[in-house]
């Protein structure tokens, strides 16, 4: 069964095209991630979707399911202010739900007859499956305070009270624009349980990639003003489209050709032509419009050479922390060394910013100091830090700090090129800031700090709001950074990437400085518990260190012969990466093929990767 249909849609705001006559099909149990660029309308398209926009054209029609209940969770939730969280969270016309809504404020009235009544009508509607339900998802959420009036919680509050409430009304069809934001990393860990177990339809916005992976079947990106769909999930877009961009590399390079050489034909021709020739003189211009069409092209790394840092760089000596009774930080004591890539991780409000604030000297501790090294630079992104005029051009805000940002070897990366490279084009350097989307306007947030040119680069949460390009290019900077990085994140694929240990905030002032990933991290948790019969202990033993483990730990006979074999097998694997790519200039080769060779190239490239890690990993043994 289909519940919704999409026909000719299209979508401008006044010189700007989004999308132009799309056509999209959803049919019941289908998971879709729709992933564009910022500012590109993947906003516009949910809105037109739950009838909140109209849509340009005669000719273009929106057919959804008849009776088909929708939910759609914006990113800026409507609430009616001066309702209390209870009544907001149960607001829905389902008579089961409503019988829920009184049970729960008899409750907390205290009022006994109430109570029976309603009691008695939930036994009569076999509804109280869903009052637990309804208190699972509020306490997943982190929603305790139900009596607490909406017009007092914070932005994230109300977007997970939205969220909660479309989880309690159960529609038929969900519609989501990014779900994961302001949540923190437990939480969206239960909300992909809770929609990848479910047989649920959802269309969806994340830049949430591990959320992709595991929710969704099918992606669906608005490229240009076109969509173009994948099955599968997220690891099966990205190979699907790379395969994509080599076929469309491979077609544009013909047409090239074939535009060069009609071009040399028309030049030879006399102006009295025949019917064929003019016919052919027709056909020029089309193929002009597509020989100057624009592929996706790879930039290459960059190598900044970012201002010079000491030796001493940040020194915390056994700091505490506490605002009244409650303790953010107790006795921490950390000596940060040139290059550290650090993850800070744990729940909401449980100390993350202060952590930061302590560190950048914004704060002072209670006990303990930190001491700051001459040299240190910091470059602090934060969600809140968004005061970009907006009378002014995006070039002339980045010009405004620095031209240019230094390079190895003399080199510079001008303002311009570096808003390039973060998707920002010539021609939207010439925009004012006031047209940019709530996205767009983040990037160029990250770009301000970027430009200054720091040593010590603080992200907290910057990837709110961003698309997974942005996302990706952002990550291929950051991978080579000479500085220090400093992340506060609840994106978990960022923080793998990016990070190689992590400070755990546990709460009650304990933060744990684990080696490793945030994945790492929350395995060596799970087996913790699992080895201690999945009883969470209050003392957790120290962790060996790396150091510790390379003085008893040697290889054994096996790993030692692995060992010698794996730099041979990483040479054969590079020989068949260069005999693929020499293999993709010739002309001659089918889209199929192409599609093949692909499909093997991300194989290979996954395996040498993989076997260069074992390398690695066997190496500090060795």
């Amino acid at each position: 069964m289909n519940y919704l249909t999409l026909e000719n849609i299209s979508k401008s705001y006044g010189d700007k095209v989004l999308f132009e006559n799309i056509n999209l099909t959803i049919g019941k149990g289908q998971k879709i991630a729709l992933i564009a660029r910022n500012g590109s309308g993947k906003t516009s398209l949910l809105r037109l979707i739950a009838g909140e926009e109209s849509v340009d054209g005669s000719s273009a029609r929106i057919l959804i399911a008849k009776g088909i209940r929708i939910g759609y969770l914006k990113q800026e939730p409507e609430f009616d202010p001066q309702m209390s969280v209870l009544e907001a969270a149960l607001d829905s016309d389902n008579e089961s739900i409503q019988a829920i809504k009184a049970y729960e404020s008899a409750t907390l009235k205290e009022d006994t007859e109430e109570i029976q009544k309603w009691s008695s009508k939930l036994e009569d509607l076999k509804a109280w499956d869903i009052e637990v339900r309804v208190k699972e998802i509020l306490g997943k959420l982190n929603i305790k305070d139900l009596t607490q009036i909406v017009s007092t919680l914070s932005g994230g509050q109300q977007k997970r009270l939205a969220l909660a409430k479309m989880l309690i009304d159960e529609p038929d069809f969900y519609i989501l624009d990014e779900p994961t934001n302001h949540l923190d990393i437990d939480m969206i860990e239960w909300l992909e349980k809770y929609l990848s177990s479910k047989n649920l339809t959802l269309f969806m916005i994340t830049h949430d990639r591990y959320f992709l992976e595991r929710v969704c079947n099918e992606m669906v990106e608005l490229d240009g003003t076109q969509l173009h769909t994948y099955r599968g999930n997220y690891s099966d877009y990205l190979e699907k489209k790379a395969a994509r961009i080599i076929n469309e590399k491979t077609v544009l390079d013909k047409t090239k050709r074939l535009y060069k050489k009609e071009l040399d034909w028309i030049r030879r021709q006399p102006k009295a032509r025949g019917t064929k020739a003019k016919s052919r003189v027709d056909k020029f211009d089309t193929i002009k419009e597509a020989a100057h069409k624009e592929g996706d092209s790879q930039l290459a790394p960059i190598e900044i050479d970012s201002s010079r840092l000491g030796s001493k760089i940040i020194e915390v000596k056994d700091i505490s922390k506490a605002f009244d009774d409650v303790n953010i930080i107790q006795n921490f004591t950390y000596k940060f060394k040139k290059r550290e890539r650090v993850g800070i991780a744990g729940a909401n409000g449980v100390g993350k910013s202060t952590l930061i604030q302590l560190l950048t000297q914004e704060i002072k501790p209670d006990t303990g100091r930190v001491v700051l090294g001459e040299t240190v630079v910091f470059g602090h992104y934060t969600q809140s830090n968004l005061d970009i005029r907006g009378d002014k051009r995006v070039i002339d805000v980045i010009r405004d700090i620095a031209d240019y940002i230094p390079l190895k070897k003399g080199m510079k990366l001008s303002a311009e090129a570096l808003l390039e490279r973060f998707l920002f084009p010539r021609e939207q350097q010439q925009v004012h800031v006031s047209k940019l989307s709530g996205g767009e306007k983040r990037r160029l947030h990250l770009i301000t700090v970027l430009i200054k040119n720091p040593n010590f680069l603080i992200l907290d949460e910057p990837t709110n709001d961003l698309d997974i390009l942005t996302l990706n290019v952002m990550e291929d900077y950051l991978m080579t950074f000479p500085g220090c990085l400093l992340i506060v994140s609840h994106d978990r694929y960022f923080m793998d990437k990016l990070v190689d240990h992590i400070f755990v905030m546990k709460g009650n002032g304990q933060i744990k400085d684990f080696n490793g990933t945030y994945s790492e991290y929350k395995e060596s948790v799970k087996a913790e518990q699992k080895e201690k019969g999945n009883t969470p202990s209050k003392i957790e033993k120290p962790k060996t260190t790396v150091t510790e483990e390379t003085e008893v730990r040697k290889l054994s006979y096996f790993e030692k012969k692995e060992f010698n074999e794996i730099e041979g097998l990483i040479k054969k694997l590079e020989q068949e990466k260069e005999k693929i790519e020499t293999q993709f200039s010739d002309t001659s080769i089918t889209p199929e093929k192409i599609t093949e060779m692909s499909i093997r190239l991300g194989e290979i490239r996954n395996e040498i990767e993989e076997k260069e890690n074992r390398w690695l990993e066997l190496s500090e043994f060795a």
